[in-house]
């Protein structure tokens, strides 16, 4: 059972920056597409950014060049680095990992998740 515990979550003015860590109980970054995923009370969850196992990267139109998500195989960690955050980036954040399908990323629900984060940004 593979397990991801987030952490990095916190309160920032708008403009500051927060990074985000995901850190795997296994080797899995070869195997497994990493997504982080964010959360506002009701909304759906959306997918904020992903990286497959080929190290290519995808993020949500939302995101505005202002997130970059990363990894540290040695550390078995992923992180986001948010920079500019904004009122509206306040969520949830939680990390997940799901074989790949076909060489791509799922489309649908992943199997492992983190915890989740909690990120405020204020004005």
């Amino acid at each position: 059972q593979i397990e991801l515990l987030d952490s990095g979550g916190g309160s920032v003015l708008a403009g500051g920056s927060l990074r985000l860590s995901c850190a795997a109980s296994e080797a899995i970054f070869s195997a497994y597409c990493m997504a982080w995923f964010r959360q506002t009370p009701g909304k759906e969850r959306e997918v904020v950014a992903t990286r497959n196992t080929d190290d290519t990267t995808k993020y949500a139109d939302f995101v505005k060049g202002r997130f970059t998500i990363s990894k540290d195989n040695a550390k078995r960690t992923l992180y986001l680095q948010m920079d500019n955050l904004e009122p509206d980036d306040t969520a949830v954040y939680s990390c997940a990992a799901d074989r790949m399908i076909q060489r791509r990323c799922p489309v649908g629900p992943y199997t492992y998740w983190g915890q989740g984060t909690q990120v405020t940004v204020s004005s």
